[in-house]
């Protein structure tokens, strides 16, 4: 499951991309017009973290800090959240910023207990939206069986969504079924990070 991300723009620089004359996005400010003090870009965004998300109200896109994971029944985080057989039409839909994701496995080094790396970025673009709801004041990303480009790292997939996909999440202008599904092979690229236990350096040092 997703349980790290990165947002490594910073909001001015994401808000700027929504007021570009040549963008095609709705416009996106802050609720209740509150620009958070914290604008800079986060390599790394774990469970409990605050992070933007973004709604639609009345036709514009308005983005808040919001807590990463809601207390489940027995009090652990629900980061991630079963799509299949669910209907969200009723929920607080969500979209969550992000330019990539990290997936962990089992290296294959003996006496290795550091898990290997892998980070996740949308091909053809520089960022890209995660389909998300919110409960309890707190977001979750939604989960899928994994496309072909995650499957060989973990069993289950959250949904990413290219910046100008984000509002058929919002609106539900097509069928849920069709917006919540794996993303087709070469829709994301593949980095490893770290191989048994070894950081990846600034040469071509592991394979995806």
């Amino acid at each position: 499951m997703c349980n790290e991300y990165a947002r490594t723009k910073s909001l001015d620089e994401l808000i700027a991309e929504f007021t570009a004359p040549s963008s095609d996005l709705p416009l996106l400010g802050w609720e209740n017009d509150h620009t958070p003090n914290d604008l800079a870009g986060k390599a790394s965004v774990k469970i409990r973290d605050t992070a933007p998300i973004v709604r639609l109200q009345d036709g514009k896109l308005v983005a808040s800090m919001t807590t990463w994971a809601w207390a489940g029944p027995g009090g652990k985080p629900v980061f991630n959240f079963k799509s299949e057989g669910r209907d969200f039409s009723q929920s607080d839909r969500v979209l969550i910023f992000a330019d990539a994701f990290f997936e962990y496995t089992a290296p294959q080094a003996a006496k290795v207990k550091l898990k290997d790396k892998h980070q996740f970025t949308m091909a053809r673009q520089d960022w890209f939206w995660i389909a998300g709801i919110v409960k309890a004041g707190c977001f979750s990303m939604l989960t899928a069986s994994p496309g072909p480009d995650v499957a060989p790292y973990h069993d289950r997939g959250i949904i990413p969504l290219a910046p100008g996909a984000g509002l058929d999440w919002l609106t539900l202008s097509r069928p849920q079924a069709d917006i919540l599904t794996p993303p087709a092979a070469g829709t994301l690229t593949v980095e490893t990070l770290r191989k048994d236990g070894i950081e990846r350096g600034g040469d071509d040092l592991f394979a995806p």
